[in-house]
This record gives C-alpha cells, structure tokens and sequence, in this order.
C-alpha cells in the first residue's frame, strides 16, 4: 500500500511537472509574439496594407483653376478680367468600389502572411526549445555515465592493487572518460549557441530557458488524413494565396470598368469689369459645366484584362504547386513523427535491458568472472540508448510542432 502511495505521488508530480514545462514554452511563445522584430516588420506590413482602402474609395481630388484674362475680352456687359473654374472627376459606376474591395482583399493576403510568419516563428521557437531540451539531458547523462566509469575506475584501480587485472583495465577506462569529458565540453559549446538563438528568436537577452526534467511524449490528436484536410483549409499560405486570387477577381472587374468614360461636373466664374462708358460690369456664373473621358484606345484596355487573366491562370497554378510541396513536406513529417514513436518504445525498452546487464556485468566482474572490455562496451550501449531515447522523445514533439504549423495553429 506504501509502495502504490509513492508511485502514485511520483506520478502526479511527473504530470505536474510536465505541466509547469508546458506553461514555461507558451510563455516563451507570448515573449516572441510580442518581441521578436521579423514579426512586428511582418504586422506592420499588414497594418499598412489597411491603410490602402480609405485611400482608393475616395474621388479624385476636385480641380480648381484661375485665369487672368492678359489682354480683358471685351463684351457687352464689360470686359472679362478673369476666370476661376472648378470641376469634379466622377469614375464610372462601380469603379471606386472595385479599388476598395483590391484593397481589402489585398490586405486580408497581408493578414494571412503575418499569421504565416508567425506560425513559422512558433515552431522555430518550440523547435530550438526542443534542441535545447535534448542538449541539456545529453550533458546530464554524459556526466551520469562519467560518475559511473569513475566508480568502475576505482573498482578497477581495488583489482590491480590487489593483483587480480593488469593496469590495462584502467588505461582503457581513463581513455573512455577522455572521450566523454570531451564530448561534454562540446555539448556545452552546443548549449550555449542553442540558448543565444532562442534568445534571439523571443528578442530577450536575461532569461534562463527552463526544460524539464523529462519531455512530455504527447500524441498528435487528428488522423492522418484529417491533418491533410486542415492543411488544404488552414494552411496561411494557401489561404494567403486564395485571397490574393479574390483580389484579382475585383481587378478584372477593375479593369473592364476602366475601359468606360469618365464624367466630370464644373462651372465657372468669370469677373466682368468696367466698360468704357464707366459702367460697373456684373460678373457671370456659367454652371453647369459637364465633360466626359473618351476611351477610344481600347487596345490598352483589352490588354488591361488579359494581364489579369494570366495573373489568374498563375495563382492558380502557384496555389496547386503549394498544395502539392505542403503534401510532400507533410508525409515526410508524418514519417518522422511515426518513426520518433516507434524509437521512443524501442529505446525505452533497450534501456531498460541495458540497465539490467550492466548491473549483472558490475557484478560478475567484481568476483573476477566477467571481462573489462564487455564492461565497457555495455556503458557505451547504456549511454547510447540514453541519448537516443531523448532524442527520439525531442524528435517526436518537433515534427508535432511543424504539423502545426503545416496546418496553420
């Protein structure tokens, strides 16, 4: 009953801990969101892109003119001296519209392509996170399997002294410590590039990057062609690419209503002044004025409407060539990940097996019946095995996280 007590207790702090991890990566996710500078640069093009439709709605900017008449033109109610004029340009129907709905779709891509970048982020960030998870056991466990050939050396060391195995034993284990202690140097090398990246991608230089003690081996929760289906619906490219599509459904329509007249509304003021005989002359309105754009060039015109045509045909184009790259890049990622689970129950296993034989190996060689070499040769599977399991574990929560990102979470 004590015994399932421990275990039990055990277990709710591993949950709880793995918990506290997981809190620990999405606020370092929030630290990016709000700090990292490509995304901002990102966000700001979008913040732009809004600004486009208040801009294009509106009319063209009325037109005002004055005339001083050089040499005055004479009339009957006295000499013109000047005139001021003012007119207004009115697209034809529907034109402005069109320009808006550009510009909204237009900026809606713009959104998409934020969101992208910000997809990308987030797994770059929980990416490195994992890396760095790995990096650290693997220095742990390098200077775990140092302790335990230590403990072996001075077994070894108690044997030659009392003349039961040549100095050789000894030679060999500070030469495979040499090794590790130098592949611990090199880990902690690794350590401290992993860490100023992720700093860099969050933007935060004092933080310390807290792992835990073992990575969650959470499942991904959609089947397999249920991913693919949230890829083809979700994925910000792909929808970045569908906006931009509706975008050139409006600039057909922009371009077709180019090709009509525009009308424009004016009048005039003309300022009479005094005729010879010392008359006060009366100034005159002539309203209204109307003018109208004839688009006799209908070469450019039609030419307007093919270009969009093909732009078209080219999104589309581009839009099937991505469904089939995301397709691609997502069965090798599904690759990875069934093969990061299979890895993680077979190294689980190994080690476990590994522990097992050590421990009869220690035995056996302390009453002289087991050689040095075996010894040494099951360390190196132990440490191997140890190694591997947590790579698979940092594997397996990585191709989750680009799976994610494929579908646009």
């Amino acid at each position: 009953m004590k015994k399932t007590k421990i275990i039990l207790g055990l277990a709710i702090l591993l949950i709880s801990s793995l918990v506290t991890a997981q809190n620990e990566l999405n606020r370092y996710l929030e630290l990016a969101a709000e700090n990292n500078s490509g995304l901002k640069a990102k966000f700001s093009d979008y913040m732009a892109a809004l600004e486009v439709a208040p801009q294009v709605k509106g009319l063209p900017d009325p037109q005002v003119a004055f005339a001083y008449f050089i040499m005055p033109v004479e009339t009957r109610v006295g000499p013109q001296n000047a005139k001021i004029s003012a007119s207004q340009m009115f697209p034809w129907f529907g034109t402005l519209k069109a320009k808006e709905n550009i510009a909204v779709q237009s900026a809606k891509a713009k959104y998409e392509q934020f969101e992208e970048a910000k997809s990308k982020l987030f797994n770059e960030v929980r990416s490195n996170y994992f890396n760095i998870y790995f990096n650290k056991r693997a220095i742990q466990i390098t200077r775990e399997n140092i302790d335990i050939l230590s403990t072996f050396k001075k077994l070894a060391n108690i044997k030659f002294e009392s003349g039961l195995v040549s100095a050789v034993d000894e030679y060999r284990i500070e030469m495979e410590i040499g090794d590790l202690e130098n592949q611990l140097y090199l880990l902690i090398d690794t350590q401290n590039t992993l860490e100023l990246i992720f700093k860099n991608l969050i933007n935060v230089d004092d933080i310390i990057i807290a792992t835990p003690e073992t990575l969650w081996e959470d499942d991904f929760e959609l089947k397999k062609e249920e991913v693919l289906d949230s890829i083809r619906n979700n994925n910000h490219q792909l929808l970045s690419l569908s906006l931009q599509q509706e975008a050139l459904l409006f600039r057909k329509e922009l371009a077709e209503k180019q090709g009509a007249p525009n009308l424009s509304i004016g009048l005039d003021y003309i300022f009479v002044g005094k005729d010879n005989n010392k008359f006060t002359g009366t100034d005159a309105f002539i309203f209204p004025k109307i003018g109208i754009t004839i688009p006799l060039y209908r070469k450019k015109y039609k030419a307007m409407v093919n270009e969009v045509i093909y732009l078209q045909e080219s999104k589309e184009y581009q839009k099937s060539d991505k469904e089939n790259l995301l397709e691609n890049i997502f069965e090798n990622v599904w690759q990875d990940y069934m093969d990061a689970d299979r890895r993680i129950v077979l190294y689980k296993k190994q080690l476990e097996l590994a522990s097992k034989a050590i421990t009869l190996i220690e035995t056996e060689y302390t009453t002289g019946n087991q050689n040095f070499e075996e010894i040494l040769r099951m360390e190196r599977r132990l440490l191997t095995y140890s190694l591997k399991l947590e790579k698979s574990r940092s594997d397996k929560q990585a191709a989750i996280s680009f799976i994610n990102y494929l579908t646009g979470n």
